[in-house]
């Protein structure tokens, strides 16, 4: 998931939603998806979002409508205004994602934020009624659970939101939601940073703030899964 290089194309149901207010392309992803800021020229100043995916991957969006339904009961995620086929539109949050040009100068802040951020998403989701089960890329073959948690399923940096003081302020895209070992999230959230924020190692920092000790084996595999699976939503 990237920046825009260039504006696409704004579709039918993006100009239809937006009215008289101002569009932005703020994200595109390797699958062809799109998501638009709506009503603000800054994540600050965002009354919504919309996220539009080509045909062939529409359904991807379809799952994650249920797990924000779900999750909002207990965490800080978007609340879905509406949704159809090959579209989910979203109230914005308040905070900037932890990529955002404010926090990629302070991957320290960043990354702690992120590990924080994770220790309450896991702790606030619960395992016993979640109805979803892992993460589609986790498969089967698992070692066993450290610690059993909602895990977001997609926990790279992007995908965390930071308040202006430096702490998490919710969490967005959580169409892989679902119960697995707490790793599957670390492994990737970690393994994120460097693709993020360059330069340094903030690995320790994350996972000191989420308040766990590195688990090199089950780091390792979870990576491995992930870069094993087709390209994720995001």
């Amino acid at each position: 998931m990237s920046a825009p290089s260039t504006p696409p194309p704004v579709p039918p149901v993006v100009t239809e939603i937006a009215g008289d207010r101002p569009v932005t392309a703020v994200w595109v992803n390797e699958l062809g998806g799109v998501t638009f800021r709506i009503g603000g020229a800054s994540p600050a100043s965002a009354a919504e979002y919309v996220k539009t995916f080509p045909e062939a991957v529409a359904y991807l969006l379809d799952d994650e409508v249920p797990r924000l339904r779900w999750a909002r009961g207990y965490a800080t995620v978007p609340e879905v205004l509406g949704h159809g086929p090959g579209w989910l539109r979203t109230a914005a949050l308040p905070g900037r994602s932890a990529v955002d040009s404010q926090w990629s100068g302070r991957p320290e802040t960043a990354a702690r934020a992120i590990g924080a951020g994770l220790r309450r998403l896991h702790d606030g989701l619960p395992v016993a009624d979640c109805p979803f089960g892992p993460p589609s890329w986790v498969g089967e073959s698992a070692p066993p659970a450290d610690r059993l948690v909602v895990c977001h399923g997609d926990a790279c940096a992007p995908n965390t939101l930071l308040a202006d003081d430096g702490s998490c302020a919710g969490h967005v895209d959580l169409g892989d939601l679902g119960v697995a070992d707490r790793w599957a999230d670390l492994a990737i959230a970690t393994m994120s940073l460097d693709w993020n924020y360059p330069g340094a190692d903030w690995q320790a920092v994350l996972l000191a703030a989420y308040g766990v000790r590195p688990d090199p084996e089950r780091i390792a595999f979870y990576r491995r899964r992930w870069n094993d699976e087709p390209t994720s939503p995001g």
